[in-house]
Parts: structure tokens; sequence; C-alpha cells
């Protein structure tokens, strides 16, 4: 009896810390942790905060800040002067998918995705190896943090800044 009742309280204080806790969004994730703060500079400096705290669903395949540090010297720093903020946003939506996509949804092999930034697409790639993302440059990101939950969609960390420009080769 004592240790039902003992069980009985433990499961009890379980579910009301679990409905206490809310979902963070997105852009709580990311601000919560330090290796995304270009990332949350960038999407600051483009007004975009408010839209990824909406209700989503979205997927950010957010790149780190040695991502954007990878980045040829002063690049990151013109992307954030606000004559460029249509340019940034650009980039920053050709990083957001307007569906929740895990990366158990990503189906094997290379397929078309169509990012926010409508105009363009990315090449994502899943096997056996992980999931690469080919961008408008050709070059290659790979996602090395996948399916971060958030409660407006889901973050795949990346380790290089998607680009825009030329159609990925997608075979």
């Amino acid at each position: 009896m004592r240790s039902n009742l003992k069980t009985a309280a433990a499961a009890l204080a379980i579910a009301v810390s679990a409905s206490a806790v809310q979902a963070a969004n997105i852009v709580e994730i990311a601000a919560g942790d330090e290796r995304f703060s270009t990332l949350v500079a960038a999407v600051t400096a483009a007004g975009l905060a408010e839209t990824l705290s909406g209700p989503g669903p979205f997927t950010v395949y957010a790149p780190l800040n040695d991502a954007f540090a990878a980045l040829p010297a002063g690049t990151v720093e013109s992307l954030l002067e606000s004559a460029n903020k249509a340019q940034l946003t650009d980039v920053l939506l050709y990083h957001v998918d307007d569906r929740k996509l895990t990366a158990g949804m990503i189906p094997s092999g290379s397929n078309y995705f169509k990012p926010l930034l409508a105009s363009e697409r990315l090449c994502i790639t899943a096997g056996s190896g992980g999931v690469t993302i080919a961008d408008g440059t050709g070059e290659m990101a790979n996602v090395i943090v996948a399916d971060i939950m958030a409660d407006n969609g889901v973050i795949h960390v990346v380790d290089k800044v998607l680009l825009p420009g030329n159609r990925p080769a997608c075979h």
C-alpha cells in the first residue's frame, strides 16, 4: 500500500510538472542556445522573429555560429545592415520550410524541397550516412543534429549557411 501511494504521488508530480511546462517555439529555442546567437541576430534584423514565433508549422535548417563565421569576411556584417534587409530575409527564408518535417519524414534518396523563398529549391538527400542539403551554390550542408522539437515546428542544425542561387543538382 505504501509503495502504491508513493508511485501514485510520483506519477501525479510528473503529470503536474509536464503540464506546467510549455514547449518553446523555434525562436525561443534558438535564443536559449548561444551557438545560434548569429542566427538569432539575423532573424531579428530581418524582422522574422515574430513570424517564426508564430503557430507554424515550420522546419528550420539552423546554421550554427561557426557556419556564419565560415562565410567570406564581412558577409555577415554586410547582411545585417538595414540597407541589405531584403537580401538577409531571402537568405533566412531559404532556411525555412512551411511544414513540420522530421528527419524520418524526409524520403530516402535526393529530393527537391521548396523553402519559404519560393523562387528557390533545396536538394535534400537522406541516406545511411545522414542528411545533407545542397543549396544554390551547389555546396553541401550536413544536418548535424536533427529533430529538435518546438511547439511550432522542428529545427535541424546544419553546419553551413544555405545560400540561394542556381537550382542545385538533385539526382
